[in-house]
C-alpha cells in the first residue's frame, strides 16, 4: 500500500453531533418568523495518513465538533453582523429590532451571538468551520489539507462549507 498517491478523508457525522436551536434569517425584504430546526452536522477532514495510518482520531474530531454543537444547543442564533436588524445589549438581553417591527427582548443566556450576517445554514456551516479550524490547529495531527462541514436543517436540505487548513 505504500507508495500509492492520492489523498485520505475521514467523517463524523450526525450521532451527537446535532444541536436544535431557534433562529429568523432575513432575506431581501422580509424578516422569517421565529422558528427553529434540529440541526444535523456532517465534517470531513482531508489530510495525509498519521504513522498510525489514520487522518485524524476519529474520537478527537467528535469530540471537538460535540464541543461546538453544544455550545449552540438549545439557543437562541443570534447573527450580530447583521445588516438587516439592529441589535443592542442591555447587559442581560439583547434588544432585536427589524425596521419598525416590534422589537425582540432575549435574554443573553439564552442566545449564542454569533460572528455571522444571517443564520442561514450556509452561514453557519461556515462558523462552525471556523471553529474547528481553530481547535485542529491546536489538538489535530500535523499536515491537515481541507475541513467540509456541512449543516443539515432537515433531512435532504443541508449547506456546506469548505476550507483549506
Amino acid at each position: 500500500m505504500a507508495g500509492q498517491s492520492g489523498s485520505h478523508a475521514v467523517t463524523v457525522e450526525r450521532q451527537r453531533l446535532r444541536f436544535a436551536a431557534g433562529h429568523f434569517a432575513t432575506f431581501a425584504d422580509e424578516l422569517e418568523p421565529i422558528h427553529g430546526h434540529n440541526y444535523d452536522v456532517f465534517v470531513e477532514v482531508v489530510g495525509p495518513l498519521t504513522d498510525e495510518s489514520w487522518v485524524i482520531d476519529f474520537s478527537l474530531l467528535k469530540r471537538l465538533t460535540r464541543e461546538v454543537c453544544e455550545s449552540l444547543d438549545h439557543k437562541f442564533l443570534l447573527q450580530m453582523e447583521s445588516r438587516a436588524l439592529t441589535i443592542s445589549d442591555d447587559d442581560t438581553h439583547y434588544v432585536i429590532q427589524y425596521r419598525d417591527d416590534h422589537p425582540y427582548r432575549l435574554p443573553k443566556h439564552d442566545v449564542a451571538a454569533l460572528p455571522i450576517d444571517n443564520s442561514t445554514a450556509e452561514r453557519l456551516s461556515q462558523y462552525i468551520a471556523g471553529r474547528l479550524t481553530e481547535s485542529l490547529e491546536v489538538s489535530g495531527p500535523p499536515g491537515l489539507a481541507r475541513l467540509r462541514v456541512g449543516v443539515e436543517e432537515m433531512p435532504g436540505q443541508a449547506a456546506w462549507f469548505e476550507t483549506d487548513l
